[in-house]
């Protein structure tokens, strides 16, 4: 399994390049939605939209960067390392935000949206910044 660790990686890092832009990008679609009359044509191209990012690319991205990602650190044996466990908390934090993302775009498609513009723009800062602590545990090692 070891001589396969540097592929797994590879495509570690392509999954969350695409899942972390779809975390990104679907927050900022729905700001947008909210500026969408409810059954205007705007609004059911925002829908399709957000569909697809939501099942075609973030969720298969995010399911392989947990199949990925726990198999290196089982490789590796990172299990008890500080800056794993760190960086673990933030891998929870963004699937928590997808999961929440999923549900968001779920009220949207039946038009049921209750949340506001600002409350978007505030949701979308989560993943950028759990982005920016999950690559200083990895890279840096601060503990």
């Amino acid at each position: 399994m070891v001589e396969y660790y540097l592929w797994i990686k590879a495509l570690h890092v392509i999954a969350v390049i695409a899942w972390m832009a779809g975390l990104v990008y679907l927050p900022r679609l729905y700001v947008y939605h909210c500026q969408a009359a409810v059954g205007s044509e705007k609004s059911e191209v925002f829908k399709v939209m957000e569909r697809r990012l939501f099942r075609a690319i973030m969720n298969p991205a995010m399911i392989v960067v947990w199949i990925t990602g726990p198999l290196m650190v089982w490789i590796g044996d990172f299990w008890t390392d500080p800056w794993f466990l760190g960086k673990a908390f933030f891998i929870i934090v963004l699937t928590v935000a997808h999961h929440a993302f999923g549900r968001w775009r779920k009220d949207f498609e039946s038009d049921r949206n209750t949340h506001s513009e600002r409350f978007f723009r505030i949701a979308n800062e989560v993943p950028t910044i759990g982005m920016i602590f999950i690559v200083v545990f990895v890279i840096v090692k601060p503990f």
